[in-house]
């Protein structure tokens, strides 16, 4: 075998479409275009989304462009200076938080965020910490757990 005797498998290749080349061809008179119209004629150019003259949707909806994050998670936030409010030694959970109000909601994944100061050992569980917040529960003596 050499590469002279290489033919392509049967049905893998086409007859050209013979566009407008007479009614024998079989896609005469209207050459695959239709009937009359912008579509129809010769030197047509349409840019992606005209929509004939009529004003386009991206015109229409300006302010639906853009991108939304489906799988963005939506927490809970509290900051290490709320935490002052519970006693040295306290278990401070999700739970607690929103017994106490600093939490609307235990739907909500919890993430404690570092603004303020913290002056007692608590032991806090939640959902996510950020660095500093992780550093000012530990530098004060208590300790953090993930859940």
């Amino acid at each position: 075998m050499d590469q002279s005797n290489l033919k392509p498998p049967a049905g893998a290749k086409h007859k050209k479409k013979r566009v407008g080349c007479g009614d024998g061809s079989g896609h005469g008179t209207f050459s695959t275009r239709g009937c009359k119209g912008q579509k129809s004629r010769s030197g047509r150019d349409l840019r992606p989304g005209f929509e004939g003259g009529q004003l386009p949707l991206i015109r229409r909806l300006p302010w639906t462009r853009g991108f939304t994050n489906v799988a963005k998670i939506q927490y809970s936030l509290v900051n290490v200076g709320d935490l002052k409010e519970f006693e040295a030694g306290a278990q401070v959970d999700t739970e607690i938080l929103v017994e106490s109000g600093l939490v609307k909601s235990a739907a909500l994944p919890v993430k404690i965020l570092g603004k303020g100061e913290l002056d007692r050992a608590l032991t806090v569980k939640a959902n996510k910490f950020s660095g500093t917040a992780r550093n000012k529960i530990e530098a004060a003596g208590g300790k953090v757990e993930e859940i």
